[in-house]
């Protein structure tokens, strides 16, 4: 199958899934919607839980995707954090899998897969890396804390640096974590890691 046909499928399930509950979305219905049979469908993803984990490996690729674009502004190391900080609760403001992945909180009309990986006989790659394990909220932390390390850490900075600015990455995504939780007041997420990290430096 053509990846813009499985495409297709995950943005007609995505957007089933803003109008009713996962288990009121049905199979054919998908289908219909993204202009292919029911049993291209079903070989594409296997089953309506195959689905459901292609859809949330897509959102999680997505919202990391973002995390790099934030990471990648010509700015500094507090600027930075304070982009990817703000697309973290953008993302999960903006996206009810994305909020769910990033707290663990699963409400009853999103699907739940288990995080854990699944048997996987598919012939399609795309489907059995979403067959494999999904992140955990603490999962995430860890990758998006790396990430920003691996993007402001020079190739000259010594281990103990590394190990701070990898505590530093690690709150700014915690502090972002709480902002989805219990969005802030007036300021929002950006000036309250601006605030943080410039009393981190200080």
């Amino acid at each position: 199958m053509m990846p813009a046909a499985r495409e297709s499928l995950l943005d007609a399930a995505f957007a089933a899934l803003a109008r009713r509950p996962w288990s009121a979305v049905r199979m054919v219905d998908v289908a219909a919607a993204a202009g292919v049979s029911r049993q291209t469908l079903y070989n594409e993803f296997g089953s309506k839980d195959g689905l459901a984990r292609a859809l949330v490996r897509r959102e999680a690729d997505g919202y990391l995707a973002g995390v790099d674009r934030a990471l990648a502004g010509p700015c500094d190391l507090c600027d930075r954090l304070t982009a990817t900080a703000e697309w973290t609760t953008a993302a999960a403001r903006g996206n009810a899998l994305v909020r769910a992945m990033l707290t663990g909180c699963w409400s009853e009309r999103l699907p739940s897969p288990v995080l854990s990986a699944v048997p996987s006989g598919s012939a399609v790659p795309a489907q059995r890396r979403a067959d494999g394990p999904l992140p955990s909220p603490g999962d995430f932390v860890a990758l998006v804390r790396d990430r920003a390390v691996a993007v402001l850490a020079g190739t000259d900075t010594p281990p103990s640096d590394t190990a701070d600015l990898a505590r530093t990455c690690e709150l700014a995504v915690r502090l972002a974590l709480s902002c989805v939780a219990a969005p802030p007041d007036e300021g929002g997420v950006a000036g309250l890691v601006r605030g943080v990290l410039q009393r981190q430096a200080a």
